[in-house]
This record gives C-alpha cells, sequence and structure tokens, in this order.
C-alpha cells in the first residue's frame, strides 16, 4: 500500500476507534465511499496498525480458560469452534488466534524459539504484523532426515516469522534425529553449535505444538518419514504420549531414559521448562494424550486451544 492510502488508513481507524464515528461519517468526511472505508480499517486490523485486546476482570473470564487455569496451572486461551467444523478448519481457527496470542508476548530486544510442525506452519500462516527492533528468532530442532534436509519446509516457516516481526533469524541445520548419540555429543561440543544453543537457552518465549501420531492431519514428524516401524514400535514400548520439538515424553511428563531422545536435536525438556513464556497451540482431540502428558510435566505456560478439545480435557 503507498504512501497515501497508508495515512487513508489511518485517519479512518482514528475516526472510527478515538471518535466513534460511523463508516458513513467517516466516507463524507473523507470524500469516498462506505466500502472504501471498510477496506481501509480491514487493512488496518491485518496489517497490524491497530490490535485488539480483551481486558476482562477475572469474575469474566469464560468458563472453560477458568477451569483450565485452576487444574492445571496455565493461561488457556479457549478458541470457539462449531462442532461441525473439519480437523483442518479447527486447525486453522485455533492456529490464528496463536498468532494474535504470540504478538502479545513477543517484542523488541525478545528472543523467539520455535519447534517446527504442521502446527506452528499453521501459525505461520496468520501472522498478524508487528515492528520489534533487535529482535530474533531461533529454530529449537533440526529437521533433516535420511530422505530430505528438511531446511525448505523449517526455513520457510522461520522466514515467515522473521519477516513479520523484522526479526533476524538463526536455523539450526542439523538432523531431527542422529544415527548415533555419540555423534550428536561431538557436533554439540562445536562452537558454531552452541552458539544457537545458547540462543534457545536464552530465549524469552517459545512457540510449539504437541506432535501426534494421529487425527486427520498428522504430526509432521510422523508423515514425513522422520521415524521408521522400529522407532515407532520403541516410542509405543517407551509409553511416549507425544513430543515437542522432536523431544518425546511419556502419559506422566517424563523424558528422561527414552533412548531416542539421546539422538533427538530438540532441547531437553528441562531446558524449556525455564522459558518464561511457553505456548502450546493444540486442535483436535487426538493431541489430548500428548497435552495431558504436557501438562503433568509442567512444558507450558499458556495454552491455545479449540473448545472441543478443551472440554474434553477437563472431563477425560
Amino acid at each position: 500500500m503507498d504512501e497515501t492510502r497508508l495515512d487513508d488508513a489511518v485517519r479512518a481507524v482514528r475516526m472510527h476507534y478515538f471518535q466513534d464515528m460511523t463508516m458513513e461519517a467517516i466516507a463524507r468526511e473523507m470524500g469516498t465511499s462506505r466500502s472504501t472505508v471498510s477496506r481501509l480499517i480491514s487493512f488496518a486490523r491485518s496489517s497490524g496498525l491497530i490490535e485488539f485486546r480483551l481486558h476482562l476482570p477475572d469474575e469474566h473470564v469464560p468458563n472453560l480458560e477458568q477451569r483450565i487455569h485452576a487444574e492445571f496451572g496455565v493461561t488457556a486461551h479457549v478458541v470457539p469452534v462449531p462442532d461441525t467444523a473439519s480437523e483442518l478448519d479447527r486447525l486453522d481457527r485455533t492456529a490464528m488466534v496463536a498468532a494474535r496470542v504470540l504478538n502479545g508476548l513477543f517484542g523488541s530486544d525478545m528472543v523467539l524459539a520455535i519447534a517446527w510442525g504442521t502446527t506452528i506452519e499453521a501459525v505461520s500462516r496468520h501472522l498478524v504484523p508487528k515492528a520489534t527492533h533487535h529482535a530474533r528468532i531461533v529454530q529449537l530442532n533440526g529437521a533433516g532426515n535420511t530422505r530430505a534436509t528438511g531446511l525448505g519446509y523449517a526455513s520457510e516457516i522461520l522466514s515467515r516469522f522473521g519477516r513479520n516481526y523484522g526479526a533476524h533469524v538463526e536455523q539450526f541445520p542439523v538432523p531431527a534425529f542422529f544415527d548415533y548419540a555419540d555423534t550428536k555429543r561431538a557436533l554439540w561440543r562445536e562452537r558454531s553449535v552452541r552458539r544457537i544453543l545458547d540462543l534457545q537457552h536464552g530465549a524469552d518465549v517459545a512457540l510449539f505444538g504437541i506432535g501426534a501420531d494421529a487425527g486427520d492431519v498428522p504430526s509432521h514428524v510422523y508423515r514425513a518419514g522422520y521415524l521408521d516401524a522400529a522407532a515407532l514400535r520403541a516410542l509405543r514400548e517407551e509409553g511416549v504420549a507425544g513430543d515437542i520439538a522432536t523431544v518425546f515424553f511419556r502419559a506422566d511428563g517424563s523424558h528422561d531414559g527414552i533412548e531416542l531422545n539421546e539422538r533427538a536435536s530438540g532441547p531437553d525438556l528441562s531446558v524449556l521448562r525455564r522459558v518464561r513464556s511457553r505456548i502450546c497451540v493444540v486442535a483436535g482431540e487426538h493431541k489430548l494424550p500428548g497435552l495431558r502428558a504436557a501438562l503433568r510435566g509442567g512444558l507450558l505456560s499458556d495454552l491455545v486451544v479449540d473448545d472441543g478439545t478443551a472440554a474434553k480435557l477437563l472431563t477425560g
């Protein structure tokens, strides 16, 4: 949008929201049509010129959000979705809200750590522009596997976040899973890798989904050839309920002693717990076992979840 149109959008927003003028009145004052004013205000919303927040007194916080906070000690953002919605639509609507929650928690002079995957890819398509200064974005886990480097998939997700916030992006060009734990330990001693690990450890905000091998929209790590039959069988035998950034955990939230984690490039979950704001985005009831386990393990501080899944979380 050129400077003249940008000025018009700012002018229309100020008259509509600060002066309580109707769109018809704004159109008359600006010498244009009501539909043009509507488009200007829509542009202002979608481009991040204006931002909406609900400041609810405690007694008016929606019941599901109150109950999730009371039971699990996390801040919940429950997304209304029709019962008839497909799993893909459920994910899309939840991702849209997650993008707005992220804007409220991430800003200038901060580090955002991102775990790539199906859910976070959906969030990346709904980002609302927000200008930041000296902000950085770091990849939490590698994306390479025996079929491909994974760089295209992961880098596109991170690049969207980088462009949206005007932030510097640090990729992590290593495999999602190493063949040998010794290889990982050796590489983790390299200074170039330590730099990325230190950035992850110092993150202010982490954004991730819960990996699950189920549902109509399965997690990328399960559908893109990262795990062979032997690995999947071993995870079942270990009682694994889900993963965050390709690090697996059991139903009780524990992750120690899982062999595949010794070869995973994602962060030790004890490191993740030290991040102040840990935003977990979940859509679909097939994610419930992993979500319950993550909550038991204290792996998240903020939960963005569709209302159907939220209700089942409290009753299951």
